[in-house]
């Protein structure tokens, strides 16, 4: 690949989707890519770039930015952050909003539909605790094809295995030849649509929890930074983030901080949350003028 085409390929990813790539990257472009320029019947990359420089064909663009999106996902991946769900955060919050009985959550980065539905299964799971309420899952993807297959719910035997309990497989997946495909119910619960993280969340509403895991790493600083500060405005007082474990607010802004004792789980800075024993015992937190 020439340098000039790299280069554009790499401003040309990251004015559009965010990912940043170094010259070290040039493999991993050349390995995406050149299946695309087959599918199209394009000589080579150099091709490619001309087309897109031309921009007058927005499937190609898509399809150069799906190919380059990581779209790795799996059910309850790190598995810690559905446990703090569950047996933490959940529970503050059927108590301080027990009044509204509504809870939105934010699965800002879907890809096929592994962390939204798995999601769904913990409230499913505890379903008792939240009679007559409203409790909607939102999935977005900047991948028009990955969110076609998180909503078709279909997945192959190795996708279940991993991260799947198989009393989770069991009770909410139904076997559809070497397939196994999502309760219809489950499915009801996941609203998924198209979302750039770059683009505006204009029309999104407000997130008592938002998922964004795994996808700020492929960001620049001053990226990371923006999309969280405005993650944080679509956030209550008392709205909680969950990061993914190479992820962290620190040093990027001072809109978000820790939950203490909850790793990658933050919250907004004007209502710091203090983890205590026993869960049901976590402090709400307090506005910081009133602390003080």
């Amino acid at each position: 690949m020439k340098p000039g085409d790299f280069e554009y390929l790499a401003n040309f990813l990251k004015t559009s989707s965010g990912l940043v790539l170094g010259p070290d990257k040039m493999y991993l472009v050349e390995s995406r890519l050149l299946p695309i320029t087959r599918k199209r019947n394009l000589p080579g990359l150099t091709e490619l770039v001309h087309e897109l420089r031309r921009g007058r064909d927005q499937s190609l663009t898509q399809d150069v930015v799906e190919a380059m999106t990581t779209n790795e996902s799996f059910f309850y991946r790190d598995k810690t952050p559905f446990d703090n769900l569950r047996a933490e955060v959940l529970p503050k919050f059927l108590s301080t909003r027990k009044t509204q009985r509504q809870l939105r959550i934010w699965s800002a980065a879907a890809s096929t539909g592994q962390e939204p539905y798995s999601i769904a299964m913990v409230l499913k799971e505890m379903a008792a605790s939240f009679p007559g309420w409203r409790l909607d899952i939102l999935g977005t993807d900047i991948s028009k094809e990955v969110l076609e297959k998180a909503r078709a719910g279909m997945y192959s035997q190795f996708e279940v295995q991993r991260g799947l309990p198989i009393q989770m497989l069991v009770k909410y997946f139904k076997q559809i030849g070497e397939m196994w495909q999502v309760d219809s119910s489950l499915r009801a619960m996941v609203q998924l649509r198209e979302g750039n993280l770059l683009g505006s969340f204009t029309g999104f509403g407000m997130f008592d929890i938002i998922f964004c895991r795994n996808v700020l790493i492929y960001f620049d600083q001053a990226t990371k930074k923006d999309v969280l500060e405005r993650m944080a405005k679509l956030m209550p007082d008392d709205g909680v983030l969950f990061l993914g474990a190479a992820e962290t607010v620190l040093g990027l802004t001072n809109a978000l901080v820790p939950v203490n004792g909850l790793r990658g789980v933050y919250t907004k800075a004007a209502s710091v949350a203090v983890k205590s024993a026993p869960p049901s015992q976590i402090r709400t937190p307090v506005p910081a003028a009133a602390a003080r």
